[in-house]
């Protein structure tokens, strides 16, 4: 059991990454970024390519440079060509599946159990609990960039495009420019998670990102729950708190021996609970009051 909760700990902070760059898209810029799925095996696909080449410390930002030219697309394709953001994700999401495999070179999967990553150089530096480590560390400076990075004059312009983009403009601010920002930032955090899972793994599919998008929603709302309220740095530590909690409920779920293809359904379950929740807790006292209306108007 202590075993599953280390891999759910180190799922989580990985994992966490891509709720932070959610938490950017989602939460602040007000964009649904939907090709989320692909910017994460992109990520790990550049990262390994990378790796394999014998350059494990320069994959990082290889595979973040990815991710910065995948939230490119997407945003040039919402700000520039008036695709919706939802369709547009969709639409770089498939674009990047034969992208992903062209970079492996036109496999579906790349092995790395030989090769030389940030997580063996570490290993071999002889740190305990390397994974962990690594991925706190990724995690507790993204969290510090983020809560920076959003206070700038820039990231406040990012953050008032997502509350009202009608003011942004009347304030001679290009709002195309902050969501082509933002959408940048949100997708080389992405990436990066993908990278550092795929050499944590040590191996790459063709597949690895597929429900990412869910994952990191589900997380990003359960994160809500540990900071309702707060400045930046509060809501992005809850968010990699819901991460890891996310990834811990995956862990029980396997404890109990469920099925590995119902996990997309326990993660659907979850955002379901998670969105629907603070919503029926908010209905609660006027269903209780129908409730006992309807049963003294039985009584008499």
């Amino acid at each position: 059991m202590l075993s599953i909760l280390e891999t759910a700990l180190e799922l989580g902070l990985i994992g966490s990454l891509t709720v932070l760059a959610l938490f950017l898209s989602y939460s602040m810029l007000g964009v649904c970024d939907l090709s989320t799925d692909g910017c994460f095996t992109l990520g790990a696909a550049v990262g390994a390519v990378v790796a394999l080449a014998g350059h494990p410390y320069l994959s990082l930002p290889a595979a973040m440079g990815a991710g910065v030219l995948s939230g490119f697309v997407t945003a040039l394709l919402q700000t520039k060509m008036g695709i919706d953001s939802l369709l547009a994700g969709i639409i770089v999401n498939t674009g990047l599946y034969s992208v992903n495999i062209a970079v492996m070179g036109g496999s579906s999967l790349l092995n790395m159990n030989k090769t030389q990553t940030v997580f063996t150089l570490l290993k071999g530096a002889g740190v305990g609990a390397y994974k962990i480590m690594l991925a706190l560390l990724a995690a507790a400076l993204v969290v510090v960039f983020l809560t920076l990075f959003l206070r700038t004059r820039l990231g406040l312009a990012i953050r008032a495009t997502g509350d009202n983009p009608d003011m942004v403009r009347s304030s001679s601010i290009n709002p195309a420019f902050t969501t082509v920002v933002g959408l940048c930032v949100a997708n080389s955090l992405t990436a990066l998670s993908g990278c550092l899972l795929a050499q944590s793994q040590k191996s790459v599919n063709i597949d690895i990102g597929g429900g990412m998008v869910t994952i990191a929603l589900a997380s990003l709302l359960i994160g809500r729950a540990f900071a309702p309220r707060g400045g930046i740095a509060l809501r992005a530590v809850g968010a990699v708190l819901g991460s890891i909690v996310f990834r811990a409920v995956y862990a029980v779920a396997l404890r109990f021996n469920m099925p590995a293809f119902m996990l997309k359904l326990v993660s659907s379950v979850i955002v379901i609970i998670a969105i629907a929740g603070p919503y029926l807790k908010a209905r609660y006292p006027e269903l209780s009051r129908r409730l006992a209306h309807r049963r003294g108007r039985e009584d008499a």
